[in-house]
């Protein structure tokens, strides 16, 4: 049963279903520490008898246990309860089993084993804010269509009460559009969280969808695309290696120039993956578009359908030079790690070949004489602030990352007591410094 909270307020109640008693011991531990209430069951069908019982806000799953898989669980729970976000605790690297738990259990996000407690809490946070913004959302879209059905009835000479209610429609409409758009930012964050999954695999990947993200919008603005087309290119960077996810440890730590044939042969095959993971995303339509094409080559002699020219998406042009620019900094193509300006002559050499020559004109224009570090924001409205120096109500104006390159904060979040306190926490967790990039003056808002 569940413990009531000493305040007389209600806790997010999590149930956690796993076939080993130690995981479950060691998730009511954690999070019961940080103040929620947690139910647990060693069994699908035990989860399922509690799901009609208990008033449960969050369902977490282990997906390998006996009787009843992860997959079939969360199935069952979506079917029941809906409304009720559900997450994947997994230790396996299996694309096809994480893609059965999003098409049939449709889960918010998977969780890798072991987890970091820092993570699985940001994880489940980020669930029940997100939950809490879709019954608001409901409980707005129901006012809305409430109070629409109240003005059909109202008498046009009753003047004043149809202002009133017309003011009232459009308070309405504000909050609902407030939560639309505090939706779409932690549909943003989610993205990079979870490209964050695979850089933590490898450390030369710390930071690297990021990068080639940032490249890939600068090229498209630069390019004339319009500012949905410019968001649609940032999406597809920061998941564009999303199908790796599946290597094993020598593939994704082997670069491309040195494959062996069937490594190549797996290695090409990872635009369809992220293809496949991605497709129940309607949103990520265009940006899995670009992905998908990310290895044709301009002469047409990539990969999978050997386009060529502009038969290639133009974001996916723009991608690969993105991508390719920070991977041969990084030692992903090459066996060795390539300087700025070596890896700029290479893309130039092979211009026309791998590369459209005119995205390749824009870029080397772009880079003539920019660092990386430059990009996204201008340092004239900004400044790096060490976490001691962190004050309340400071906006990030980059994302805030841990120094392997873990995504802590996203650009646009405000500081308050608490999140310094939880970096301030973690800064001490890892024995090292953490520092924030913040706007000055009036943020700039993110594509």
């Amino acid at each position: 049963m569940i413990e009531p909270a000493a305040t007389g307020t209600k806790r997010p109640v999590i149930l956690c279903v796993d076939d080993e008693p130690s995981i479950l011991s060691a998730l009511r531990r954690l999070f019961r520490s940080h103040g929620f209430a947690v139910v647990a069951a060693e069994s699908g069908q035990a989860g399922l008898d509690l799901l009609e019982t208990e008033p449960i806000d969050l369902v977490i799953s282990d997906m390998r246990m006996p009787h009843m898989d992860g997959v079939v669980f969360l199935e069952h729970v979506r079917q029941r309860k809906p409304d009720i976000l559900r997450l994947l605790l997994t230790g396996y690297a299996d694309i096809a089993s994480i893609t059965g738990a999003i098409n049939r259990g449709e889960i918010y996000r998977y969780i890798a084993k072991p987890w970091d407690d820092t993570d699985i809490i940001l994880t489940v946070q980020d669930a029940l804010e997100r939950s809490a913004l879709l019954q608001e959302k409901k409980r707005l879209e129901a006012l809305v269509t409430a109070q629409n059905d109240e003005l059909k009835v109202v008498n046009a000479s009753l003047e004043v009460k149809v202002q009133a209610r017309t003011a009232e429609l459009k308070q309405a409409n504000g909050a609902l559009q407030t939560a639309n758009e505090r939706l779409k930012s932690n549909f943003l964050t989610s993205i990079k969280m979870f490209t964050a999954l695979i850089e933590l695999r490898d450390n030369r990947l710390a930071g690297h969808s990021r990068r080639v993200a940032d490249t890939a919008r600068r090229l498209a603005h630069a390019m004339g695309l319009d500012n949905k087309q410019v968001q649609e290119v940032f999406v597809a960077g920061l998941l564009h290696a999303i199908g790796m996810v599946g290597f094993d440890d020598e593939l994704l730590q082997t670069p491309v120039g040195s494959m062996t044939p069937r490594q190549l042969e797996v290695f090409r095959r990872h635009p369809a993956r992220a293809e496949q993971l991605l497709m129940p995303l309607a949103e990520l339509k265009a940006p899995v578009e670009i992905i998908a094409a990310q290895l044709e080559r301009f002469d047409g002699s990539g990969y999978p359908q050997g386009l060529a020219g502009k038969h290639i998406a133009l974001g996916a042009r723009m991608l690969a030079v993105a991508s390719d620019y920070d991977s041969l900094q990084i030692g992903l193509l090459e066996p060795r790690q390539l300087g700025r300006q070596e890896a700029q002559d290479l893309i130039r050499q092979r211009s026309g070949q791998r590369y459209d020559p005119a995205v390749v004109t824009v870029f080397l224009d772009i880079y003539r004489d920019l660092a990386q570090d430059d990009l996204p924001v201008s340092s004239a409205t900004t400044r790096s602030v060490a976490s001691h120096d962190l004050a309340t109500g400071m906006v990030l104006a980059r994302d805030m990352t841990s120094p392997t390159g873990l995504l802590l904060l996203t650009a646009g979040h405000v500081l308050d007591d608490a999140v310094i306190r939880k970096i301030t926490g973690f800064e001490h967790s890892i024995g090292g410094r953490l520092s924030a990039t913040i706007w000055v003056g009036e943020p700039i808002a993110d594509t």
